[in-house]
């Protein structure tokens, strides 16, 4: 979220972050954004009798905000298939592995245990089906022996911040052509 934050602040970069929104009050996003002069909204979903009504809440605040796009920063809930419907194709995350591999947790756990030479990150849309989405963009990283999965998250994590930017740029581009 921060490197998209610092991104939107270029000129040419054709994008702006208008809200950031996190289900967890003590997300350090939050402070940053706020710092940044952005507004931000926390919606516990324990507060919620449901996933349905939690799913409501976050789209209204969305969609108050004036949102274009939709990019899923370190928000580890699954998303009703309606609220996903609703942003389809506006809604972009990203992923600790080269989809479609190792979708779901403990990517880096299983890449090392599959012996595969790269791993790395993929964002994509968001749709229904968990980590299943059109790819925008993927950023690639060797595994080398001593790799552990400390190791390699971090390598991972090097490249995600580029990757985002990138991607949130070329879905931006798009949708103002």
């Amino acid at each position: 979220m921060r490197a998209i934050i610092e991104a939107c602040k270029q000129p040419e970069y054709p994008a702006q972050v208008v809200l950031v929104l996190s289900n967890k009050a003590d997300a350090a996003g939050l402070e940053f954004a706020k710092g940044q002069g952005i507004a931000t909204a926390i919606i516990n979903h324990k507060d919620f009798a449901g996933r349905d009504e939690f799913d409501a809440t976050l789209a209204e605040h969305i969609k108050e905000s004036g949102a274009e796009i939709v990019c899923l920063a370190g928000f580890m809930r699954v998303l009703t298939e309606a609220f996903v419907q609703q942003f389809e194709g506006r809604m972009i995350n990203i992923h600790p592995s080269l989809l479609p591999k190792f979708k779901g947790l403990d990517t880096h756990k299983r890449a090392l245990q599959a012996g595969e030479t790269e791993h790395g990150c993929t964002v994509h849309y968001v749709t229904a089906e968990l980590d299943s989405g059109a790819t925008i963009v993927q950023e690639v990283v060797r595994i080398d022996a001593y790799d552990t999965e400390d190791s390699l998250a971090a390598k991972v994590l090097a490249r995600e911040h580029d990757a985002y930017v990138r991607a949130l740029a070329i879905v931006a581009s798009a949708d103002n052509r």
